[in-house]
């Protein structure tokens, strides 16, 4: 399936950004001014299912990293410099690099693992049967955000296929890469819902670098955005140095 993408930036590097469930590419809109400005070319996709993306008939990740790469593969004229997920889309990414192989690739508090036993139970339960929040339950739910991510993410869910909740019913596919394909950065929230201590150390054993934000939830860039910024700016400027 072609995605929407949302392409913005003219510089002679190009990132690709694969965003989270529910959400959509103008989620990245602080992250994608901040590439830009490095001298990317951004390509943020909309997943099936989100944003101004065509639905599918069936939603799994391995669907949706087949839909990425059928997207931005004509759009490149080499390998990507960057991919970039946030979530389901950091377990989407991680696909995608399998068979673009970037230069580097950046997983923000990825969907590498669920909760098993009664807790995963109870997650799958709260997210097929909660209702689309309303402003005021999404403005408590994210005291950090400002009113352009609340409207933003509020456009997202207007937008949005609640069946891709189905491609999560099958929770086996939700695991780490089983190889280092790239330089590869893992961004926590100080408490992760879905990375663990004993996660974090088999990915830090692959040799990915592992870091966590002090005092973000699960959306890091839209939490913590300077210091997420900070993250990422060390992590280009070693594994992507300005030419």
């Amino acid at each position: 399936m072609r995605l929407a993408v949302r392409e913005t930036g003219d510089g002679s590097r190009t990132a690709v950004l694969i965003h989270g469930i529910m959400s959509d590419s103008r989620a990245w809109h602080r992250v994608t001014s901040e590439l830009e400005q490095r001298g990317f070319r951004v390509l943020a996709v909309d997943l099936a299912g989100h944003g101004a993306s065509p639905r599918a008939r069936r939603y799994s990740p391995a669907a949706w990293a087949d839909d990425v790469v059928e997207t931005v593969r004509p759009l490149l004229n080499r390998q990507p410099d960057l991919v970039m997920g946030h979530s389901l889309g950091a377990l989407v990414a991680s696909l995608v690099a399998d068979r673009l192989s970037p230069r580097t690739a950046v997983y923000i508090d990825p969907a590498f693992a669920f909760p098993r036993g009664v807790r995963g139970v109870v997650y799958k339960l709260l997210f097929a049967m909660s209702p689309r929040p309303r402003r005021s339950i999404l403005v408590r739910m994210n005291p950090k955000w400002d009113a352009a991510d609340v409207d933003i993410e509020l456009a997202g869910l207007r937008d949005w296929d609640r069946r891709t909740l189905l491609g999560f019913a099958d929770t086996r596919p939700l695991v780490p890469p089983a190889t280092l394909v790239a330089p590869s950065l893992v961004v926590l929230a100080e408490r992760s819902l879905l990375i663990t201590a004993p996660i974090a150390a088999s990915l830090r054993r692959l040799g990915m670098t592992v870091e966590t934000v002090r005092g973000s939830g699960h959306a890091v860039f839209r939490d913590e955005p300077g210091a997420f910024s900070r993250v990422l700016g060390r992590w280009l400027d070693r594994t992507l140095p300005s030419q």
